[in-house]
């Protein structure tokens, strides 16, 4: 069997405490799916967010991301955050119900011809409901309104369960496997340590 590109060794292998791995899948389409268009409840309205304040951002980031340890956009300073998403090359999107804030979207064209589906969620109150089929349908519509040759995004065993078979029925197809490991965001504070209880938190021992 061939090996060349194989970097971890087989087997087990310890990370330290204060820190979590996780298996990441790539998928991508390269062409827009022929899937029937979803149509909003009359209470959804999704808008282009221009130049969000960056803790208005933050706070939605957060409430969506936190059961899932979505840490990498709390770790940012406020220039780096605004640098991405007030390029003109990303698209943010908020869904909201009745008013209220209750999904994020985020569209990245600065790699030429492709879109990376950089952020895509609910807050967990609204999951289960159509909104996010809606979401996806609307996401798959803005990306392939461009000139684009790929339409790309990678999920982890830390979302939900539901995330990969939901990212398959909408059109994408899984070309890469990484292992990823990173910060535990509750060991840094960045997050609650009662979040994302199906992830064990293992903490450094206080001598170390």
């Amino acid at each position: 069997m061939k090996t060349d590109n194989l970097t971890l060794a087989r087997g087990y292998s310890d990370i330290p405490a204060g820190t979590i791995a996780t298996v990441v899948t790539c998928l991508e389409m390269r062409k827009r799916p022929d899937l029937p268009r979803v149509s909003a409840d009359e209470a959804l309205t999704l808008h282009h967010w221009h130049q969000p304040a960056l803790e208005e951002y933050r706070e939605l980031f957060r409430q969506i991301g936190a059961p899932w340890l979505w840490s990498s956009r709390l770790e940012m300073s406020d220039e780096e955050l605004s640098s991405i998403i007030n390029d003109p090359q990303v698209a943010v999107y908020v869904l909201k119900d009745a008013g209220r804030q209750i999904g994020l979207l985020e569209l990245d064209f600065r790699q030429e011809n492709e879109c990376e589906l950089a952020y895509f969620g609910l807050v967990v109150d609204a999951t289960g409901k159509g909104a996010g089929r809606y979401l996806m349908s609307q996401a798959i519509e803005k990306a392939w309104s461009r000139p684009i040759e790929r339409f790309w995004v990678h999920t982890c065993h830390l979302d939900s369960p539901a995330a990969l078979p939901f990212y398959q029925r909408s059109g994408f197809t899984p070309f890469k496997i990484m292992v990823e490991v990173l910060d535990d965001p509750r060991s840094k504070g960045l997050l609650p340590e009662s979040v994302a209880p199906h992830v064990p938190l293992i903490k450094l021992h206080p001598d170390h």
